[in-house]
């Protein structure tokens, strides 16, 4: 592994954990009180370090690394060299996922930026805020007036939780975090620069002018929810806007007002989401996707990255494209329009060919 000062394994784990991990059998012979220090990419990981194996484009490698043992799917596994402890599991990196939050747990959540615990004498909360014990607050945080926040959270550095905003417990609030007119479960991983919240963008247009339209609703986030840096996701404008259980959201994310996200979805860096939009269970949306207002996507749908989403999308359904469609349709579109353009070259070609053989 890679030495770095940020992330120091909390301690090593044996081989034999990490294969009851893995839910396999160690090879016959070898020590399952081998004890694993650190992880690395194979082609980098050393004599104590774990790496994982699950994609046939690494299986070069596979067969070069000095990795000490290695997680690898079934398919790959008599790739392993003779020097490699190999630990056979269809959930190669599943199981390395669990490894690395036994190794390194504070790489699971923000940290306090001034490894403190307890309320920072730089921080600013109001007296009737109520925080139970075990809450950590950053300097330069704000805890408004009659906010609660649960026991073992952390609010980062300079961030500002709002008046009667309400946080469970076990969460995580990164710097420059705000967060106002909402309720979060236990759990919750907010990162740096997420804004929870505010106005969603609601206008009554005009020929005279755009009248604002007061948002007067809420953000619901419910527990396990995690949401990357400098995402944002407006309060309704007459109901609540929610994010249900499980769900994981990347960076650069905004959700509008009014959005109902179902349990354990999955939103992609740079994803638009119009309000008064529905996301049932298990939905995974990829990057930079944009999907318009008052539209429902079906449970355990998929939209690929780019695509556009003007219309509501069945269950199950695999869409991409602009607007988006099923796969099929689009995949046979493309090959249409690539065997089009090729007729038009050709064309082009002896249409020059014979231009140039005039006299």
């Amino acid at each position: 592994m890679t030495e770095t000062r940020f992330f120091s394994p909390a301690r090593a784990l044996l081989l034999q954990e990490v294969a009851e991990l893995a839910q396999a059998p160690l090879p016959e012979g070898v020590d399952g009180a081998f004890a694993v220090t650190g992880v690395g990419p194979l082609e980098t990981a050393g004599p104590t370090d774990l790496a994982y194996m699950d994609n046939a484009a690494y299986g070069q490698a596979l067969g070069a690394t000095k990795a000490g043992a290695v997680l690898v799917t079934p398919r790959f596994a008599s790739k392993v060299p003779a020097g490699t402890v190999a630990i056979v599991t269809p959930q190669a990196y599943r199981v390395f996922a669990q490894v690395l939050a036994r190794l390194f747990p504070t790489a699971m959540r923000p940290q306090s930026s001034f490894a403190a615990r307890g309320i920072s004498p730089g921080s600013f909360v109001h007296p009737t805020a109520r925080l139970e014990h075990g809450v950590t607050v950053d300097p330069g945080a704000v805890v408004g007036p009659g906010a609660e926040i649960g026991a073992g959270s952390l609010v980062g550095a300079h961030a500002v939780i709002g008046e009667g905003v309400m946080i469970g417990r076990d969460c995580a609030i990164g710097p420059h975090v705000s967060i106002s007119h909402a309720y979060l479960g236990n759990r919750v991983i907010l990162h740096a620069g997420v804004r929870i919240g505010q106005d969603g963008f609601g206008f009554a247009m005009g020929p005279q002018g755009h009248l604002k339209v007061p948002q007067v609703g809420r953000v619901i986030i419910q527990d396990d929810v995690e949401i990357g840096a400098n995402s944002t996701v407006d309060r309704g404008a007459s109901r609540d806007t929610v994010i249900g259980e499980g769900t994981k959201i990347d960076n650069l994310v905004q959700i509008a007002h009014n959005v109902v996200i179902g349990r354990h979805c999955v939103i992609v860096a740079q994803v638009g989401i119009a309000g008064s939009t529905t996301l049932e269970d298990f939905v995974a949306l990829g990057g930079q996707v944009a999907v318009r207002g008052h539209a429902r996507i079906g449970m355990g749908a998929q939209i690929a990255a780019t695509s556009g989403v003007n219309g509501d999308v069945p269950a199950g359904a695999r869409w991409g494209g602009v607007p988006a469609r099923p796969m099929r349709d689009w995949f046979r579109e493309i090959n249409a329009l690539k065997k089009l353009a090729s007729k038009d070259d050709s064309g082009d070609s002896r249409s020059r060919d014979g231009m140039s053989s005039d006299p």
